[in-house]
């Protein structure tokens, strides 16, 4: 009989891709198969009130089978991979004393690394520092703090676009606060163990101009929905500004700026569409990272037409390994 300590964990099912490559449908399809809590790995979902414009699953959805990390925290705060790892270790300990199976789906890739290999020690937001680098944003722009990055940290400037303002943002926070750079900084420190062994499956797309139909027609779908109103009730209601982590999410920033006159309707919805498409092709990146790293991996087409079926028989195969 095998020892206690030698057993192997509980399993944890992960499902990952890019924007609009159909995953709450697939893990809503798991969850009438299998008995699934759903853990969110999304950055935007975690906000309250913002509902249209992160595509979060609906009421009707929600109820199917229990879903956490949806709507936690206030606009006006920030969520970070560190909660996330905290959050979602918790979590996966709680559904398997529950008898049920962990089920973390979503498209921030950053938590999924997070999760899988930890954290670095880096220092904590600086409010007043960051305070300072959106006012020098303003006067000269992002690209010209990302020249500074380059000169202070050329390896971390090459990894990121001139206008990244949030990665831009961090990485000379990071640097200013240290002296050094990011990669100095990097150094692993002890995190909590998993509860469970991760099995991961991923969605991609075999033609990326399909994917990129998906993601205009989902675009266009929140305009019509009201997505414009619901910025607007968000400006009303919180406190918010345009450098907080709530309305850099891809399509706020834009609707931010149709609202305070920059831009007009045509170019928030041509500005909206290249932003996710943007995001989409991070996304992907990521995920070749995590395939070429991560033993067991599992990829499929997500136009396949029996997707949500080969997820399930894919899962299947996974738990009974």
């Amino acid at each position: 009989m095998q020892d206690a300590l030698s057993a192997p964990l509980p399993p944890a099912l992960l499902l990952l891709g890019p924007t609009a490559s159909g995953k709450t449908a697939c893990a809503l399809a798991l969850a009438k198969a299998l008995p699934v809590e759903i853990i969110s790995v999304d950055s935007a979902l975690v906000y309250r009130d913002m509902d249209i414009g992160t595509a979060k699953p609906s009421v009707e959805e929600q109820s199917a089978c229990p879903h956490h990390l949806i709507d936690i925290v206030s606009p006006e705060d920030s969520y970070s991979a560190a909660r996330f790892r905290a959050d979602a270790i918790e979590l996966m300990a709680q559904i398997h004393a529950r008898g049920k199976l962990p089920l973390l789906a979503g498209g921030t890739m950053l938590y999924f690394k997070a999760l899988r290999d930890g954290l670095s020690d880096l220092p904590a937001a600086d409010p007043a520092l960051r305070r300072a680098l959106d006012e020098e944003a303003a006067l000269h722009g992002w690209p010209a703090l990302h020249a500074e990055l380059a000169r202070l940290d050329p390896d971390a400037a090459a990894r990121l676009e001139p206008g990244d303002a949030q990665r831009i943002q961090r990485a000379l926070e990071i640097v200013r606060l240290t002296g050094r750079p990011l990669a100095e900084s990097y150094a692993k420190r002890e995190d909590a163990a998993l509860p469970c062994r991760l099995l991961p499956i991923a969605l991609a797309p075999s033609d990326r101009s399909a994917l990129h139909a998906r993601i205009a027609q989902r675009f266009d779908a929140m305009l019509h929905a009201g997505f414009i109103d619901e910025v607007r009730q968000l400006r009303r209601h919180y406190r918010l500004d345009p450098a907080m982590p709530s309305m850099r999410c891809v399509g706020y920033r834009q609707a931010w700026a149709y609202l305070d006159g920059d831009i007009g309707y045509d170019e928030l919805r041509f500005k909206g569409i290249v932003a996710t498409r943007q995001l989409a092709k991070r996304q992907l990146t990521w995920q070749r990272q995590f395939r070429d790293s991560w033993p067991g991996f599992v990829e499929f087409d997500c136009l396949r037409p029996d997707l949500a079926d080969a997820v399930l028989q894919a899962a299947l195969r996974l738990l009974h390994a």
